[in-house]
């Protein structure tokens, strides 16, 4: 099996998106990202291209235009290939209700947004710790 190397984002924020792939860089972790504005364009994009082998993982934000997270979520986890692609809710909803729905959607896991570029860095870096060199995914 080739290796992971992509790291997909859908967040309709332009400053976070900028901010998160900042975040990356200044941990130095290199690894392909791609970005997408709402979900609609991911799973444009996942539907469109062959994934087996290329997505290390999905940061997701809830609410987005279009698709939002809840709807990409469901269409993931209903698909036989794109279920296998580990999915972090990456939100700054802190609501009960939302992490809730989120697991049962099957996100992997959920992560609130950092208010703080710094904390931001460390969040990056624990993520990245543990989906790039700890976690075993199919």
């Amino acid at each position: 099996m080739e290796e992971f190397n992509i790291i997909l984002m859908a967040d309709d924020d332009a400053d976070d998106r900028f901010l998160v792939q900042a975040a990356f860089e200044d941990n130095d972790i290199h690894h392909e990202m791609m970005f997408f504005e709402d979900g609609e364009q991911l799973l444009e994009h996942l539907n469109a291209t062959p994934i087996e082998g290329k997505t290390r993982f999905i940061l997701l934000d809830l609410n987005m235009p279009k698709k939002d997270g809840r709807e990409v979520l469901r269409a993931l986890k209903s698909d036989k290939m794109l279920s296998k692609i580990p999915v972090i809710v990456f939100s700054t909803s802190k609501a009960p209700d939302d992490i809730l729905s989120s697991y049962e959607l099957g996100a992997n896991s959920y992560v609130v947004k950092p208010s703080s570029y710094e904390h931001l860095k460390e969040v990056v870096k624990k993520i990245s710790d543990f989906w790039l060199n700890t976690a075993i995914t199919p």
